[in-house]
């Protein structure tokens, strides 16, 4: 009996078969593939190189303060598949600001972003950002400057960026890149000048993001870069 001529009833039940096998095999490929950041990713690298003036003449200390020459770090650009999470906390005028800006960067670099809300609990915020063990984790509000201060001293294999405010005393893996009116520091302690939300311009956020990138991507951490 040729297969045109095999009873209708085991034709179906082959192609039935077929049709389960088929979504087997996918389910199984897709359980394999599972998240993409739980996968092990190449190192980042820096592509492009700083410009002149971005460091002092004399090499800077840990926690110095720096102030490149502007469009300095403008040439430098993460590798394919870098992973960022951006960190966040309320929306008010900057911390909206922050964000937009972080997410027009991804978006023009190819980075792979994603974004944690730490609005309820800052320290469970972070906690949660570091649990993707992205690359990198960018802070875009005010308001998780000091839960900062508390946890990434804990977490030095963790890179994080600091934009528009700064930890008081700052590890190696924290970088801030701050600015006359963006240099929060926490309740009760000093800063170079008043906490001002109009300064945390799409331009100035935008330049902050470049700026702290190009730094981190060059193992130039535990600094504070200021935009002034």
């Amino acid at each position: 009996m040729s297969r045109s001529d095999a009873p209708t009833g085991v034709s179906a039940r082959i192609r039935a078969a077929a049709v389960i096998l088929t979504l087997l095999t996918s389910a199984v490929l897709t359980g394999c593939a599972g998240d993409a950041w739980e996968q092990p990713a190449p190192a980042p690298s820096a592509v492009g190189a700083l410009g002149a003036g971005f460091l002092p003449e004399v090499e800077p200390t840990p926690e110095a303060t720096i102030e490149p020459t502007p469009g300095s770090w403008s040439d430098v650009h993460p590798s394919a598949g870098y992973r960022v999470v951006l960190l966040s906390a309320g929306d008010d005028e900057a911390t909206r600001a922050a964000r937009n800006a972080v997410g027009q960067w991804a978006a023009e670099e190819g980075a792979d972003l994603r974004t944690v809300d730490a609005d309820e609990d800052a320290v469970t915020g972070i906690v949660e950002a570091i649990d993707l063990r992205p690359d990198l984790i960018v802070s875009a509000s005010a308001d998780l400057v000091e839960a900062l201060t508390l946890v990434t001293a804990s977490h030095l294999d963790q890179q994080f960026l600091i934009l528009g405010g700064e930890v008081p005393e700052p590890t190696e893996n924290v970088t801030s890149v701050s600015w006359t009116g963006g240099a929060f520091r926490g309740a009760g302690l000093g800063a170079s000048s008043p906490y001002d939300a109009s300064t945390f311009t799409a331009e100035r956020v935008s330049d902050a993001v470049r700026l702290g990138v190009a730094a981190i991507l060059n193992d130039l951490t535990g600094h504070v870069y200021r935009l002034d």
